[in-house]
Parts: C-alpha cells; sequence; structure tokens
C-alpha cells in the first residue's frame, strides 16, 4: 500500500513524499486518515527537529510522518485485533501513549503512524493500551478535535479543591461557583466555554476575558449570554484593555468573593499575576498555556497559598478517559468544537502551515490529506467564491452554519475537490 505524507527529516526540514508501507503484521491495523488538525506541538516539533524529547535522533535517515490530532477509518486489521475492530470502523488516537515509560507518540516518532498521510500503519502498542478508539459520530473533523478538546476536558478535572481540616481533594471546578477564562477566546478557550456551559458540571459565573474586542464579539456570537442563561450559567465578556483597573472589575463582577478557578490561556506573565490576584479563598490557578520559554515565570502570592489555600495546577494533554470524554460529547451533541476551526487545506499545505504557525492568525488549521489544496482561511471562502464557484459554494455552506465549518462542509469538499490519491 502506497501513502503520501508530510515527514520530518530536521529542524524545519519538511518533505511531503510517496512511498510503500510495510505489510502490516498481525498485531498491527491498516487505516485510511481523512482527516488531521494542526497544533501548536507540531510548530514545536518541527523547530527543535531531534533535539525534541519525543524525536529520534536518527529522523534525518528514519524520517518520521507528522501528525497527531487525527481521525480516519480501519482499511484492514490483523487477526490479534480482529474481535476488537474491524475494516470500515471510523477512529481516533489518544497519541500519549507512555508505552512502558518511552515518550515515543504518533505524530512525533513513528515512520508509519502519523496524521499528516494519506494511510498508515497502527502499532500494536496503541490497541494494547487501548489508545484506539472507536468514533461513532458524522463528522470526521470532529474526531480529529477530540485530542485538543481532550485537553480542555483534562483541566477542569485536573482542578482541585479542600476543605479546612482535610487533606483530601474535591477533584473538579465548585458546582454554581465563579470561574474567570482569561485570554479565553483563542480556540482553545472557545473549547473551555463550551465545555463549561455543556458539561455536567457547570459554574454560576463565567467571566471571559480578552483584549481584542472583535474576538469577544465572535466568541459571544457563538456562546450567547442568553444561551448561557438558559443553562443558569451568568456569563460576562469583558475587554480588560478598557478597565482602569482589571483586577477591581474582575472582582466587583464577584462581589468581591474572588473566583473558585482561573483558567490561564495564555502565556503572558500580567496574566498570571491577575489570574493570583483573583483567586478566592481556596481558589485554583490552572495554569493552561504552554510557555515555549523554559525560563518563563511569574510572581505568585505565597501568603496567599499559606493562608488562603490558593492551588496552583497545570496539564499538558488530556488522557485517554478524557478523549473518550471528548468523542462522546461530541457524539451526543452537547458539545460542537467546530468554533475552533478558522482554516482548512490539503496535504500539499501542511510543511508551510506547520513551519509558519504562530505568524498564521486564527485558530485551527485543518489538514485532509487526501487533497491538494492551499490553506485557506474560512472568512475568506466568500471573497474567493466571487471567481470560484467551488469557494462561492462552501461559503454559502458556513453562512447557513454560523459561519463554521461543519459536517455539510466537509462532505462538499470530499466530494468536489479533486483528491490525490
Amino acid at each position: 500500500m502506497k501513502t503520501r505524507a508530510v515527514r520530518m527529516y530536521g529542524k524545519n526540514d519538511l518533505r511531503m513524499e510517496t512511498f510503500e508501507l510495510p505489510p502490516i503484521g498481525d498485531d498491527e491495523i491498516l487505516a485510511k486518515i481523512i482527516t488531521n488538525s494542526v497544533c501548536m506541538s507540531d510548530h514545536k516539533a518541527v523547530l527543535q527537529g531531534a533535539d525534541h524529547k519525543r524525536v529520534p535522533k536518527d529522523i534525518d535517515v528514519n524520517p518520521i510522518i507528522l501528525g497527531h490530532e487525527f481521525c480516519g477509518e480501519i482499511v484492514e486489521v490483523g487477526s490479534k485485533w480482529a474481535d476488537s475492530f474491524a475494516a470500515g470502523d471510523r477512529f481516533s488516537i489518544q497519541p500519549a501513549l507512555n508505552y512502558k515509560g518511552s515518550l515515543a507518540a504518533p505524530g512525533y516518532s513513528y515512520r508509519y503512524i502519523g496524521g499528516d498521510a494519506t494511510y498508515i500503519v497502527i502499532p500494536n502498542e496503541v490497541m494494547e493500551l487501548d489508545c484506539l478508539l472507536k468514533y461513532e459520530g458524522d463528522a470526521f473533523f470532529l474526531g480529529s478535535l477530540a485530542e485538543p478538546v481532550s485537553c480542555i476536558v483534562g483541566t477542569y478535572h485536573a482542578m482541585y479543591h479542600t476543605k479546612n481540616g482535610s487533606y483530601v481533594h474535591q477533584m473538579g471546578i465548585v458546582e454554581g461557583g465563579n470561574l474567570a477564562i482569561l485570554a479565553g477566546v483563542g480556540p482553545m478557550g472557545l473549547g473551555a466555554i463550551d465545555y463549561a456551559l455543556h458539561s455536567d458540571r457547570s459554574p454560576g459565573l463565567l467571566v471571559v476575558t480578552d483584549i481584542d474586542d472583535d474576538r469577544l464579539r465572535r466568541a459571544a456570537s457563538l456562546y450567547p449570554v442568553e444561551e448561557a442563561a438558559r443553562v443558569n450559567v451568568r456569563l460576562v465578556y469583558l475587554n480588560t484593555k478598557e478597565e482602569a483597573d482589571p483586577i477591581a472589575k474582575l472582582m466587583e463582577l464577584t462581589g468581591g468573593r474572588g473566583y473558585d478557578e482561573v483558567l490561564v490561556m495564555a502565556p503572558v506573565r500580567s496574566l498570571v499575576e491577575q489570574a493570583d490576584a483573583i483567586l478566592a479563598n481556596d481558589g485554583c490557578l490552572n495554569f493552561f498555556a504552554g510557555p515555549s520559554k523554559t525560563d518563563f515565570s511569574a510572581m505568585i502570592n505565597f501568603y496567599n497559598v499559606h493562608y488562603a489555600s490558593h492551588h496552583l495546577v497545570g496539564t499538558s494533554g488530556g488522557n485517554t478517559d478524557d478523549m473518550r470524554e471528548s468523542l462522546q460529547m461530541m457524539e451526543q451533541q452537547l458539545i460542537n468544537p467546530s468554533a475552533m476551526v478558522t482554516h482548512v487545506g490539503g496535504l500539499d499545505s501542511v510543511a508551510e502551515t506547520v513551519i509558519n504557525l504562530p505568524s498564521i492568525p486564527g485558530g485551527k488549521k485543518l489538514i485532509y490529506p487526501h487533497i491538494n489544496m492551499s490553506l485557506t482561511a474560512i472568512a475568506d471562502f466568500a471573497k474567493l467564491g466571487v471567481s470560484d464557484p467551488f469557494f462561492a459554494d462552501l461559503a454559502e455552506i458556513v453562512e447557513r452554519h454560523n459561519g463554521l465549518w461543519c459536517l455539510e462542509a466537509e462532505r462538499y469538499l470530499l466530494e468536489h475537490k479533486e483528491t490525490c490519491c
């Protein structure tokens, strides 16, 4: 079986190549990738090359396939797993395998499995660790978003509180409490809003901040305060740039009590210190953002750590249970992470997208490996549609879905865009 894939040979050295996959063994699975979403972790891996902790040292001679947020269909199953999986099954993968203590992961470490490919060979350890997850939803791109959504699910589960006189951690957010999401209207922030409103444990007050009115308006159009009120959440969008004293304003919204949880969605020192200043007694500061600088630091009030029981927690990724919860909530249409996606492209756009990712505005970049298509902003469909009927039709479809990528758009793309292989 031939595959076409984007492989990494070194720092900023990505090559789209066609090559032969080895025949699958009895303990392996052959699969077809339909979608893969690009992650900032891809950029970090390509920036560091073989110096990255998950990337093998010999990628110059044994390149790896990039991409770890993918969804597809099983093509062929080795005999060992024939009772568990079948051709035609849709799947997503939990890439954080932690197999026998190794950091090896699909999309970083393997020659024949990664999301930026048309076909892959799934190795035995993925199934052995129960990390090949069946997906019953209709839209493949949502299956790709299960991994980033699982990071959000995991961070909500990681927050904790205590009771006076007890050392037992009460995991999760306070039901009906006060929650703030700082710098909260980026792609992951939007997902965090969605989960806060639609999970089985919601805050009573949810304050979402940013310093960009356009981004705040878009978030409010996607998750209106009226919708939040219907699930008994008071939702407030706040531009802190316009406040003379943002901390005072944030505290005022809680009646002076402070916040039980604060999520910091950007690695900015002033945001961390702002979060620390607005915590309530027994409050939990969740540093969600992953900094690229190893010496990133901020001032924390340790007087309040000691006397006000302030907690500090950070998570990097979600576990397999978080992935399952993500998939189930999407299958049941409880959450819709479509708002994360702002660009769509084919396999030929991967290298340029990953290398230049920090300078490309917007949210998630969604890749369809079986087509050729330049990375294109959904917001540009209408403009491109003036001269291209394909984009005119896509623009009309997404317009009917509140400007969001959707199942109908995905099906139209796969049916009308010429496939490369």
